[in-house]
């Protein structure tokens, strides 16, 4: 049998699908890594699964997570992702979705990647947590030093509990439950990208 996170065990089919294909996977594309952080940002104040269940309608009004084209979303296009579109209509949060495309294009500029930016807080390697079930921060010391940074670059919705999220789905923290079939698996990337 299966052994899931503590989360994600009695979850429903859609959170136990993500959990066991997505969260925790190590992600190096800049695309796929803004649209988690732009989903991530659409999380605050929601439950994952409502934002989960929209994916294929961020895929589609985001015009596949290129930076330089969110950057270019104009007054029409935000009027369509608040009247038309099937993402979370929250105005604020649309319109942080252009600015963080504008800064991921200013660290693009600065360091090559937005996945090097990342991964270089943990040394291009997955940070593996070994947490116990029982236990769950909601933010790292590390969450905290990446939100600061991001604050400080002019993103907002993306607070420390935002970022620790953030980073555990995309792979940067890999926070598996010890007793999770998908630790292990965490623990082996780490081992063989060292």
């Amino acid at each position: 049998m299966k052994q899931r996170c503590l989360w994600a065990t009695h979850a429903s089919p859609l959170i136990q699908t993500y959990h066991d294909t997505t969260w925790g996977v190590p992600v190096f594309d800049d695309h796929i890594l803004f649209k988690y952080l732009v989903m991530e940002s659409a999380h605050a104040g929601l439950s994952w699964e409502i934002v989960l269940k929209r994916e294929h309608d961020y895929d589609l009004a985001y015009e596949g997570f290129n930076p330089l084209t969110v950057a270019k979303f104009d007054e029409d296009k935000v009027r369509f992702l608040l009247t038309e579109s099937k993402v979370i209509r929250h105005e604020g949060k649309i319109r942080n979705s252009i600015i963080q495309a504008q800064v991921l294009n200013e660290i693009i500029k600065e360091v090559g990647s937005f996945s090097n930016y990342l991964w270089s807080f943990v040394d291009h390697k997955p940070l593996v947590t070994h947490r116990d079930p029982q236990g769950w921060d909601a933010t790292s010391s590390l969450s905290d030093t990446i939100s600061l940074d991001l604050k400080k670059r002019g993103m907002k919705y993306v607070g420390s509990k935002i970022i620790q999220a953030y980073l555990q789905g995309v792979g940067i923290i890999n926070d598996h439950d010890t007793a999770c079939d998908l630790c292990l698996k965490g623990e082996q990337y780490a081992e063989e990208n060292t």
